[in-house]
């Protein structure tokens, strides 16, 4: 028997739980769906979903289990949470970035940050990206930094350029 996550992060939606978890795991190589529940006839009377609508479902990306609820309009995704995908490479955070984009808010986007099509927030980072910020060089992380802070999609050669100057 497999040993169950010990932390798994719950999303709910409004009524696109199943179509959210579609996308997701159209975008992440391996990832898949594992198990959908459905509401009863008492899903109506709880939070106003008709019988047979999907109540929950499971998916995995990256190794990492989520649920996904419909719970009806009751909550918003907001960007006090986000989900980090490290990339280890400008080819990688590009292809997630524009995967992720399609059909999200182009308002939201900044510093890596991006908001898609269903309201969740994503941080889209290369693995280089904090080696940049964090370095010891401190005039050189702070080109970086100030480089970023006018990026939306990471672009890893300016974040360079502009750390060696």
């Amino acid at each position: 028997m497999a040993t169950m996550q010990k932390i798994t992060p719950n999303l709910w939606f409004s009524n696109q739980a199943e179509e959210a978890a579609n996308f997701y795991v159209s975008i992440f190589k391996d990832g898949k769906i594992n198990r959908l529940t459905r509401y009863g006839k008492e899903g109506f009377e709880i939070h106003h979903m008709p019988e047979g609508t999907v109540m929950t479902v499971e998916f995995e990306l990256a190794g990492q289990t989520f649920t996904g609820l419909n719970g009806g309009p009751l909550f918003k995704f907001t960007e006090a949470v986000s989900f980090i995908i490290h990339c280890k490479d400008q080819e990688e955070t590009d292809y997630f970035w524009n995967k992720l984009t399609e059909g999200g808010d182009p308002k939201s986007q900044q510093c890596g940050w991006l908001k898609d099509k269903f309201g969740l927030s994503w941080q889209v980072v290369p693995d280089i990206l904090p080696k940049l910020l964090m370095s010891n060089e401190k005039e050189k992380a702070g080109r970086a930094m100030n480089a970023m802070m006018q990026m939306k999609k990471i672009d890893i050669a300016a974040l360079e350029k502009a750390y060696n100057g």
